[in-house]
């Protein structure tokens, strides 16, 4: 249920008076502070320093520096505050509400996986000759709203759009919007976030069914092997073929004498009679 904890590994990491504190509210914090940084950065003259923090493929190869594979997601242009500030409302009121129902190990995770799996596309990018760079967080909290949406698909969001097709709205319009400007590396990174976001909710079987995504399991599962076995025909028991062989005979008896029987209904009779005697003994 939407706004419901659901998950027994959710906890607050700390308490602000009768506030819960969880890693959601600790990642916008962090954005927020970074984010001022970067405005008294840029306000003082010293904005090269935010390129320190951009993923950079040829110095992440180049020179080592590794700790651009996740700084670019916390580099915030000032020029764009007013997109940031919806941002992390969106961070924290959709990612609170999939830590809620994931639990926090995972949701970090989670977080984790949106974070450095576009950083490390790119990098392999770069072995085929096209050096390629990255800064922002923007599809990185859009996977998180992804995974939301997986949770939730029929949640009622503004105007009463249900978060799935909220979901695919948002994300067709950034995608016409990079295909316009032929931003081949930044549409890469939207989709990795997006299957990053939509795969992990569903690998941990949460989310409604899919009839295509059972079906195609499905076929990717091996047949069974059928094995065609012969028929199996039920044995005559010895007394049943004895008793078929002797009510004859009885009749007869009854209706024309002992005397009216052959040779060979006599050793039947005396035959059904011997097995009767061993079988008493």
């Amino acid at each position: 249920m939407f706004g419901v904890t659901t998950s027994d590994d959710y906890r607050p990491v700390a308490w602000m008076g009768r506030f819960p504190v969880d890693v959601t509210t600790i990642l916008v914090g962090i954005h927020v502070a970074l984010a001022v940084v970067a405005c008294l950065l840029v306000a003082a003259g010293g904005g090269g320093l935010l390129d320190l923090m951009m993923f950079d493929s040829a110095r992440v190869l180049g020179s080592g520096q590794v700790w651009r594979l996740a700084t670019y997601a916390f580099i915030h242009s000032p020029m764009q505050l007013l997109w940031f500030a919806i941002e992390m409302y969106m961070l924290f009121v959709f990612g609170r509400e999939v830590e809620k129902f994931i639990g926090q190990r995972a949701y970090i995770v989670l977080y984790a996986v949106l974070l450095f799996t576009p950083s490390f596309l790119l990098t392999l990018w770069a072995f085929f000759g096209q050096r390629t760079g990255l800064a922002g967080s923007l599809p990185l909290h859009f996977g998180v709203f992804v995974a939301f949406a997986t949770i939730y698909p029929s949640a009622e969001l503004l105007l009463r759009i249900t978060a799935k097709w909220t979901a695919l709205i948002l994300g067709a319009i950034y995608t016409l919007q990079l295909l316009a400007y032929h931003s081949w590396t930044d549409l890469v990174v939207l989709w990795t976030s997006i299957a990053a976001g939509f795969c992990f909710v569903r690998l941990r079987g949460v989310g409604p069914e899919l009839i295509w995504w059972e079906n195609f399991k499905a076929r990717l599962q091996p047949k069974p092997k059928f094995k065609v076995l012969p028929k199996s025909v039920p044995t005559r028991r010895e007394e049943d073929d004895i008793s078929e062989a002797v009510d004859p005979i009885l009749d007869k008896i009854a209706r024309s004498g002992i005397g009216s029987l052959t040779p060979s209904e006599r050793r039947t009779l005396d035959r059904a009679r011997n097995r009767l005697l061993k079988e008493s003994k």
